[in-house]
């Protein structure tokens, strides 16, 4: 079996993918297919009005994510995995780790889906005039500034999720360029942080910045080697030999281009899960910052625009096992893969506008749409039915608009928009049903890939497979796709005019949903 012998030969390519519910882990061959999988669960923590995964947390997951690979392979192929030709780790990215000089955490991860940083986001934007997000590091060091925390004298690190996980297997303080993109300012041309915004942030608030980050690497790069230490770590057999080479550490929107060939001017991708975000490749510089729109990098140092939205699939997931519960009531045994599908392509016997039916899927808070906190709600008009199909459709336009909002700032203000957006997700897992709703909320061709299922784990591999190839990226990542099968939706004008209607009345309750939160 030529997979086994990848494997005993030591010519697998291994990416794991801290993603924000599930940590992933894929083996790659040569021909940079799928061989293996592990899944761990996992769950960010509400404490104290931050969310947060703890220390123990992340050690918990490489270890078990990387056990449950090792079955897989062994149940598929009888062998172990002695050796592997690479490595890399993604994360999703943003937040904030903070380690004192022994690398222990001085608090907990925060997390990008924390809306507590809007006042700093707001001056740091201005100050460098530059976009920064509330979910950037740099804001939340900014929030830990101001509000004098006593352990801010000990900080010596400062790190992404990825960039940590990274350290723990290497050793190597490294980052790549694009989850850098999410914690600092970047000099596109340089292609490291920028020495200017440094210099700026330290004459303002007194604290030098960069020597706390992670040195900044582009795809290609060998950014360090399995230890030891980092085999106790990960591999709880010890089988796992040490010395493998990782590429850096890449957050999810990097990896998420990656694993859908979207690296050139005017590509686009949607990655929607827990959040959504929209990332298209620029060809010029865009004319001024916005608050709602990040500036983020591919793994090879180009800038691209994202809308991110900090809410996605999470409501409509709480409603869908509301209807488990209610089936299991009544004595009835349906797969959640059935219930799932079915509920999902109901929406395809729904009204354009979703029937008078508004949902806001704001589990946690929304920064495109001004809201530091969340709550899920629904409004509907009394004068026309309620039906399922109508309520789903909703629930999953809702998971979207906040994203098509941020776009809507790209294409009207700026001129941006793609051709060709490329989903990957799980809200994409359904894939009919996931294209026919973002074809309709973005008005944009709309694609899977047969592979969209791997994700980010496999988006890291492939950028793992990628040290020292002479290719760019692009070469190399057009040659990996050349042979891609593509599922597409195109927008029908039916459609998209019943979505606007929906858009409008969406916008219009955002009134109701601030005063739902002054009163829960």
């Amino acid at each position: 079996m030529k997979e086994a012998d990848c494997i005993k030969n030591g010519n697998a390519v291994l990416g794991i993918e801290f993603g924000s519910t599930r940590i992933k882990a894929v083996l790659i061959d040569e021909n940079y297919k799928p061989i293996a999988s592990g899944a761990y669960d996992w769950e960010n923590r509400f404490e104290n009005g931050v969310w947060i995964y703890r220390h123990d947390d992340i050690l918990a997951g490489l270890k078990s994510v990387y056990s449950d690979l090792r079955k897989d392979v062994q149940e598929k192929y009888g062998c172990s995995i002695k050796r592997l030709k690479a490595a890399g780790i993604s994360a999703m990215m943003h937040g904030c780790i903070e380690c004192d000089e022994g690398y222990a955490f001085l608090a907990p991860f925060r997390t990008w889906r924390n809306t507590i940083t809007a006042s700093e986001s707001a001056e740091l934007t201005e100050l460098f005039d530059y976009p920064i997000p509330q979910r950037w590091t740099i804001s939340h060091v900014l929030k830990d500034i101001k509000e004098g925390k006593e352990y801010l004298k000990n900080v010596r690190h400062i790190f992404t999720l990825a960039s940590y996980v990274h350290f723990l297997l290497t050793g190597e303080k490294a980052i790549g360029i694009g989850d850098a993109s999410g914690m600092f300012p970047i000099d596109f041309e340089a292609k490291d942080f920028s020495k200017k915004a440094a210099v700026i942030f330290k004459d303002k608030y007194g604290l030098d910045i960069l020597p706390l980050f992670p040195s900044v690497h582009v795809a290609g790069e060998i950014c360090g080697r399995l230890t030891e230490d980092g085999v106790k770590l990960l591999d709880e057999s010890g089988e796992l030999e040490a010395g493998v080479p990782f590429c850096a550490p890449e957050g999810d929107a990097e990896t998420g281009m990656a694993a859908t060939n979207t690296v050139k001017p005017l590509t686009g991708n949607v990655s929607a899960g827990t959040s959504a975000f929209a990332t298209i490749i620029l060809e010029k510089p865009l004319s001024k910052a916005y608050s709602a729109i990040d500036i983020v990098s591919t793994p090879d140092g180009y800038p691209g625009a994202m809308a991110h939205s900090n809410n996605c699939t999470g409501d409509y997931d709480s409603w869908i096992g509301l209807f488990a519960g209610v089936l299991k009531l009544m004595g009835a045994d349906v797969s959640k893969g059935k219930l799932y599908d079915t509920l999902l392509r109901s929406i395809f016997d729904a009204e354009k506008d979703a029937g008078g039916v508004t949902s806001y899927n704001f589990i946690s808070g929304e920064h495109i749409v001004g809201l530091e906190k969340g709550i899920p709600m629904v409004l509907r008009d009394g004068d026309r039915p309620l039906t399922i199909s109508n309520f789903m459709r909703s629930l999953l336009y809702s998971s979207l608009s906040s994203m098509r909002i941020g776009l809507d700032i790209l294409s009207e203000k700026e001129g941006v928009k793609a051709e060709l957006l490329i989903g990957h997700g799980g809200f994409f897992k359904t894939s009919d049903v996931g294209l026919k709703i973002l074809s309709t909320v973005t008005g944009v061709k709309s694609a899977v890939m047969e592979t969209a299922g791997e994700g980010g784990a496999w988006g890291a591999a492939l950028l793992a497979a990628y040290i020292g190839s002479e290719a760019t990226l692009p070469e190399y990542l057009a040659a990996v796709f050349k042979d891609a099968r593509m599922e597409t939706a195109i927008p029908e004008k039916a459609d998209t005019e019943g979505y606007e209607k929906y858009l409008a009345r969406y916008k219009n309750g955002l009134a109701v949903e601030r005063k739902a939160l002054e009163v829960f």
